[in-house]
């Protein structure tokens, strides 16, 4: 019974909890000029196979993924910037990583993470 077990506990512990979300950023924002609006999200994990030199983080809004950047110095930080139309005051937007996990006897494999949903509120200056 252990040897028919075996492949799915393999796979318990290399995909495991593959992390977290933490929100940085302030749930309503003053209305500015561009229309655009930052955001910073920290991803944390524990899971040890996962390669964090292969994060991409994204930020998927209205089906788009717009690209985010590390935060220098912040080892598990990414910032981007989010688009709210001018007669807008409210957008909801989920952010995205893609990563590789080491595997045992196969090249790294591909992973994602897709974080719950955010609204940010605009408000008048």
């Amino acid at each position: 019974m252990f040897k028919k077990l075996l492949p799915f506990l393999t796979l318990l512990l290399i995909t495991g909890c593959a992390g977290t979300f933490s929100r940085l950023t302030p749930l309503m924002q003053p209305r500015n000029a561009n229309n655009l609006y930052a955001v910073e999200v920290e991803f944390t994990s524990s899971q040890q196979a996962l390669r964090w030199d292969s994060i991409q983080g994204n930020i998927l809004l209205d089906g788009n993924l717009l690209p985010m950047r590390k935060v220098l110095g912040m080892p598990n930080r990414w910032e981007g910037l989010v688009p709210v139309p001018p007669g807008s005051d409210v957008v909801s937007y989920r952010v995205k990583f893609d990563y590789l996990v080491n595997t045992f006897g196969k090249p790294p494999q591909p992973g994602s993470m897709l974080s719950p949903i955010y609204t940010l509120h605009i408000t008048a200056e």
